[in-house]
Parts: C-alpha cells; structure tokens; sequence
C-alpha cells in the first residue's frame, strides 16, 4: 500500500536578467515619499471639529485659537488617538478642552477664570500641551 501526502510542491522559477543588460530600481527620496496609510488615515479622521457648544463657550469667554495654537491641540489630539484615548482633557497654556477622540470633535472649552473648582466628567485622559 502507498502512502498519501497532502503536500504540493510548486517549483519557483528564478527570472534572471539578460546578459549584457542592467538592473536598476529607481528609489525616491523618503522626504517627498508619502506613507499611503498616513494620508489614508488624516483623511478618515478630517479636520477637528468644534461642537455648537464648544463655539458658543469660545465666543463668550473671548477665547481665540491662532494657527499655532490649533497645531498644538490637532497634536494633542493625535497623541491621545495613539494612545488609545475615547474623550480626552487637553491643557493648553491657560485653557483646557475637552475633545471626543472618536468624533474628532471639541466638546467645549474653559479659559483660566472657569477651571477654578471645575470639574470634569466623562473623561478617560487628560494631555497637558
């Protein structure tokens, strides 16, 4: 009696190149190279958002966010995503927010004169900028 084996053996065939002729592989330099899942990634999460709420207290309390400052917090933001963050506290200079991670969203900002004796709820992380 024979035995049976359940194992296939594909043989790989070696592509050689020409003789005479060179291989070359072109290779672009890492500072202009994009990483497909970076950009894949920036654009699912898109812009952060302020709530209705969170512009409404911005509004009242004078509270203004140059560029610089939205780099600081979108940074912010990013780390508290990498880090596994659902609804985060992000302390900045004399500001704090409270941003959900997931939606990408500000939830509501508190200047310097409202953070005294404040407290925050429904928070799993804080980042301090």
């Amino acid at each position: 009696m024979k035995a049976v084996t359940n194992k296939v053996y594909f043989p790989q065939t070696v592509i050689q190149p020409l003789p005479g002729k060179k291989v070359t592989t072109s290779v672009t330099p890492d500072s202009k190279k994009t990483n497909f899942g970076q950009v894949l990634e920036k654009k699912l999460q898109g812009e952060l958002k302020f709530s209705q709420h969170a512009r409404q207290r911005l509004q009242s309390r004078n509270i203004e966010l140059g560029e610089a400052e939205m780099a600081r917090l979108e940074n912010a933001v990013s780390k508290a995503r990498e880090k596994g963050a659902r609804d985060s506290l992000v302390l900045m200079d004399n500001l704090a927010l409270v941003v959900s991670i997931k939606n990408n969203t500000v939830i509501t900002a508190v200047d310097e004169q409202s953070l005294k004796e404040n407290v925050f709820t429904n928070i799993d992380s804080a980042v301090i900028v």
